[in-house]
């Protein structure tokens, strides 16, 4: 699927670091480093404009590298974009850890999956019909 994207970052355009990786990475893209202190979080600009096609829609997820080894996220993770959307791609990190934690420009702080999605009608009903769960919530398989 071809996907039309404006680059006014400094640097390269996205791309899957292996031939099987289903996101790409996207870059930071910012004139000084930002330091996140314990539970700062910072709105992180990439320089990227995308234009999806109908019916799908850009997802903004944490880097597993970050997470694991720094405690970075993305804050509202899946971010969405949308369709529609058409301003820069910025990403909301978080620092979840007890250190502090420096963004440079050109790192990579997250990956953009894009998904195909299904939109539905809702139907207001008074009642739903039963199911063998029911309304059974958090935890109510069990542990097994």
């Amino acid at each position: 699927m071809n996907v039309k994207i404006v680059n006014k970052s400094k640097h390269k355009l996205p791309n899957y670091a292996t031939n099987h990786s289903a996101g790409l990475d996207l870059r930071a893209n910012i004139n000084e480093s930002i330091l996140l202190k314990p539970l700062d979080r910072a709105l992180i600009p990439t320089g990227l404009f995308i234009e999806l096609p109908e019916g799908y829609e850009a997802q903004i997820r944490p880097r597993s590298g970050l997470a694991a080894k720094h405690g970075l996220t993305v804050l509202n993770t899946p971010g969405t974009i949308d369709a529609d959307y058409r301003g820069e791609i910025k990403v909301i990190i978080i620092n979840l850890s007890n250190d502090d934690f420096t963004i440079n420009d050109g790192e990579r702080i997250c990956q953009m999956v894009i998904n195909n999605y299904t939109k539905v009608n809702l139907i207001e009903v008074d009642i739903l019909e039963d199911s063998v769960r029911g309304e059974g919530g958090f935890g109510h398989t069990g542990n097994n």
